[in-house]
């Protein structure tokens, strides 16, 4: 699993390092650590299917010359830079009503599990990014907008295969949020979320 793991990310940092901004590089384009443990937190939390089906995703998009990490920054412009997404929005790769239907889907559960780990978790939220969409400024970008422009660069095996994984978390009574965040908390050294949450309550 790691090595799968680390090799999604060599590809996805490959890509990032591609990426360009209108007002040049960005720093965390040189902060491959933060990055590191950012996706790796992720990919940890997924399953094998998901995992297996986003790095077909990268391999094949490496192939066809397209920048899946570049697009998806593209996509969250529609809500953070509206006008500027308008001029190139039929430049991206169009979504099919399924497609469409599925993000949809994801991000209401997504987002009802954000919203639990914020009660439940306040120090460690507060850390993150903030939730909702309405919430975006043009340097801010929300963890709604975040999700959506990143499941809209997904395949539809890929969109399929987490789908069922979010039905599989739900049906077990788990958080895909805080499965990803004590991921986050032991890799920036922690031994587990509830130990970052009592140092940042402590700090506060």
């Amino acid at each position: 699993m790691s090595t799968l793991i680390d090799e999604i990310i060599a590809l996805e940092w490959r890509a990032f390092d591609k990426v360009r901004n209108e007002g040049g590089r960005a720093d965390c384009q040189d902060d491959f650590g933060t990055f590191e443990i950012m996706r790796k937190s992720q990919f940890l939390s997924w399953d094998a299917a998901t995992r297996d089906a986003y790095y077909n995703d990268l391999l094949r998009a490496t192939l066809a010359g397209r920048n899946l990490i570049q697009e998806k920054y593209a996509r969250m412009m529609a809500s953070t830079a509206p006008a500027q997404y308008a001029t190139f929005a039929h430049t991206l790769p169009a979504l099919n009503p399924g497609q469409l239907a599925t993000i949809e889907e994801i991000i209401a559960q997504q987002l009802a599990w954000r919203e639990a780990f914020a009660r439940e978790w306040p120090h460690m939220s507060s850390q993150a990014r903030l939730i909702r969409t309405e919430e975006d400024t043009p340097w801010g970008t929300s963890f709604e907008t975040y999700l959506r422009g990143e499941l809209g660069t997904y395949s539809e095996a890929t969109l399929g295969a987490y789908r069922q994984m979010i039905a599989d978390l739900r049906a077990r009574g788990d958080n895909l949020t805080t499965i990803a965040m004590d991921h986050t908390a032991r890799l920036y050294g922690y031994a587990d979320l509830a130990s970052a949450e009592a140092k940042l309550a402590a700090a506060a």
